[in-house]
């Protein structure tokens, strides 16, 4: 069965833009979880450990205004033993947001937090101070990537490249940008050659050009 454009208008090409940076912070996603027999021991032992956890952030001089937290919770906690339902006990946790730019000092800070009670880390992410600027300079590259493709398409067809009459951003982080991404040939760097450490930034967009003979 032969393939038909129903509606030609022109070309329709994707790019893809990646920015890399040097991380200049980290945030760490960590919690504090105890389980006791009583309710006032989870409560007691919680709060010891969110109080070594608040000195240990402090003497790796992160203050208090780059620690988010949550109030401690209280949960009664259960398991399974053949088949019957049983109360271990209660749960206690709270979590936190750290978020520093000393990052020389982080394996010794993740080291120092667990030491100190926050047994659960969630996430480490690294971040740059101004990233709508590198989104700005991945978006560009996106276009500039389009246009490209956009030009060899034309040069191969023998027709002439018009203005462009619809541009689509493609979300970095949606299924349509990977599906697009897989088949886009050199749309940029992939994951793979990441410098260890390194911070990307990701655009994807569509453009619609015009043609002329």
């Amino acid at each position: 069965m032969t393939e038909t454009i129903k509606e030609p208008w022109g070309l329709s090409v994707f790019g893809a833009g990646d920015v890399r940076a040097e991380p200049q912070l980290v945030r760490v996603k960590l919690g504090v979880e105890v389980l006791e027999p009583s309710a006032e021991a989870a409560f007691r032992e919680a709060g010891a450990a969110v109080t070594r956890l608040r000195e240990v952030l402090r003497g790796h001089g992160i203050p208090d205004a780059s620690v988010s937290g949550s109030r401690l919770r209280l949960n009664s906690e259960y398991g399974h033993t053949n088949g019957t339902r049983k109360h271990l006990g209660y749960g206690c946790n709270a979590q936190y947001v750290i978020e520093t730019g000393l990052l020389d000092d982080l394996q010794q800070l993740m080291v120092d937090v667990v030491e100190a009670g926050a047994h659960r880390i969630d996430s480490v992410e690294f971040d740059v101070h101004d990233m709508p600027a590198l989104r700005d300079e991945a978006r560009r590259r996106a276009v500039a990537a389009a246009r490209r493709k956009a030009e060899v398409y034309a040069d191969a067809a023998g027709v002439r490249l018009g203005p462009v009459v619809h541009i689509q951003d493609v979300d970095a982080e949606s299924y349509e940008f990977r599906q697009y991404r897989g088949h886009s040939g050199g749309g940029g760097a992939s994951a793979n050659d990441l410098a260890p450490g390194m911070v990307q930034v990701a655009a994807g967009v569509l453009l619609g050009f015009s043609l002329a003979d």
